[in-house]
């Protein structure tokens, strides 16, 4: 199955590429590979959630945002590689978690993304990853999400 079958088995469509809020490009191609600036959980222009986990967001709503903002950096990457099914495997994985003094649930938040990634590309997805608890995110999300696909 392609990735795009995969997608459409899910009940999902690639989103459109979110305008960047600042100084920068939403994914560039680097020889074979996709690099996407951070992507946040945005659904047609509005955070689906904010605030920091484990205070304000509980870790299966971050995990929902993860998984919103793993969709938004493949719609990205996709972009640039010529359509998602163009994106041969998923590389590399970089979770941002806004937490609360306390939390170290990451790894469980960043699950939301890793298994999105898993379900549209299959063994393709299947990625290295680090989850990253940080004070701030951009605009109060409590996740951001990275990817580095081949293309």
């Amino acid at each position: 199955m392609t990735a795009s079958a995969n997608l459409a088995g899910l009940g999902l469509e690639l989103p459109p590429v979110a305008v960047p809020v600042a100084a920068y490009v939403p994914a560039t191609r680097v020889g074979t590979q996709v690099w996407t600036s951070g992507q946040l959980p945005f659904v047609a222009g509005s955070l689906t959630v904010t605030g920091k986990v484990g205070a304000d967001v509980s870790p299966e709503d971050a995990a929902a945002a993860a998984r919103v903002a793993a969709l938004n950096a493949v719609a990205a990457a996709a972009q640039v590689a010529g359509g998602i099914d163009a994106i041969g495997r998923v590389l590399r994985v970089v979770v941002y978690v806004a937490s609360a003094p306390g939390f170290t649930g990451q790894p469980a938040v960043a699950n939301g993304a890793s298994l999105l990634l898993q379900e549209v590309f299959g063994d393709a997805g299947v990625h290295v990853r680090s989850a990253v608890g940080v004070a701030e995110l951009p605009l109060g999300s409590p996740v951001e999400v990275e990817l580095v696909v081949e293309a």
